[in-house]
């Protein structure tokens, strides 16, 4: 998708839990050292969320704060769109529960599953759901709870995930300068188990069996993650500039998946960029899947980084394996 969608980031806002975990947690009782995480993905704490918090719960804080930012109440909302990987149940749709918990009407909520790249998917749906004049006014959320399906002693995923939400709140754009610029996504089935949850579903449904082989947490081959992901961001970095015509440098902020700070550094590089010009908080909040890219995008919105007219590129790779790319001007 490379023509201009008239849509309008009207709000935005992110919740991270209270209970912060440092690199110290693991060391404690795994073999690790502070210098081998942060040399190898450039996280220093994590955020936990606490025994009465849910990915629900963390993602109706978020969807509040940008109701806020944007200056809508619930009733205003047309439309709840939440990515999700970790959603608080089976079913019903964790979106369900949001909507719910914000005291909407009975409009449309429904999950979207690409995991780390989840955000991106649901913002193209809800930006599509807009932009064909059904709806006014859309919530997209990721949120996730990854403490939950990490296992504690792996220590080369335990170290990397955080807790987190981030909510945007889309209007149709009144101004012709303001919209979704280029949006490209992606999926590459043949590499679904090189991170994947085993068990729970239909495939391995619960039995001591898939507990006792601890098959209902995450497993994940890293290095071939790492190495599809460089790759894969260089081209989607190279396919927004094209489709847009923009210049690296007409860029005001990149917003990159918060996966592994050498990745991130990787599509720095591909884009000349300086520091200044990338959002990260790995350093301070992990992996957080879905909710990274909307949490870092709630951070500069709140910090003055980034202002009405502004161009930013988001990027994310994911479980599937998922991708996507989305180029906006604020």
């Amino acid at each position: 998708m490379s023509r201009r969608i008239p849509i309008r980031f009207a709000g935005t806002g992110a919740y991270v839990p209270e209970r912060v975990l440092t690199n110290q947690h693991f060391i404690d009782y795994l073999e690790t050292s502070d210098e081998w995480i942060v040399s190898r993905t450039g996280i220093r704490e994590r955020r936990w969320a606490s025994k009465d918090e849910t990915t629900s719960t963390m993602a109706v804080r978020a969807a509040t704060n940008a109701l806020a930012d944007a200056g809508l109440s619930a009733e205003d909302i047309d439309l709840i769109v939440l990515a999700t990987a970790t959603g608080d149940c089976p079913f019903p749709a964790t979106a369900a529960f949001v909507q719910s918990g914000l005291g909407c009407r009975s409009i449309p909520a429904f999950d979207v599953s690409a995991a780390c790249a989840g955000f991106l998917h649901a913002l193209v749906v809800a930006s599509g759901m807009l932009a064909a004049g059904a709806y006014r006014n859309a919530l997209v959320i990721g949120a996730e709870t990854l403490s939950r399906v990490t296992d504690p002693e792996d220590r080369t995923t335990a170290i990397l995930m955080g807790d987190a939400a981030g909510a945007v709140v889309l209007t149709n754009a009144l101004n012709p300068e303001q919209g979704i610029l280029h949006a490209t996504l992606g999926c590459d089935g043949s590499k679904a188990k090189l991170i994947w949850l085993p068990a729970g579903g239909s495939l391995l449904p619960a039995s001591p069996m898939t507990v006792a082989e601890r098959l209902h947490f995450m497993h994940m081959r890293g290095r071939e993650v790492f190495k599809f992901a460089v790759v894969k961001m260089a081209e989607l970095i190279d396919e927004a500039m094209t489709a847009t015509g923009l210049k690296p440098d007409d860029l005001k902020l990149v917003i990159p998946h918060q996966s592994n700070l050498r990745i991130i550094e990787a599509a720095r590089e591909r884009l000349g960029l300086p520091r200044e010009k990338i959002a990260i908080n790995i350093d301070r909040f992990g992996n957080t899947s879905a909710a990274s890219v909307p949490v870092a995008l709630d951070e500069a919105r709140r910090n003055g980084r980034l202002q009405t007219g502004d161009h930013i590129l988001m990027l994310a790779i994911g479980a599937g394996l998922t991708w996507g790319a989305m180029v906006v001007q604020l």
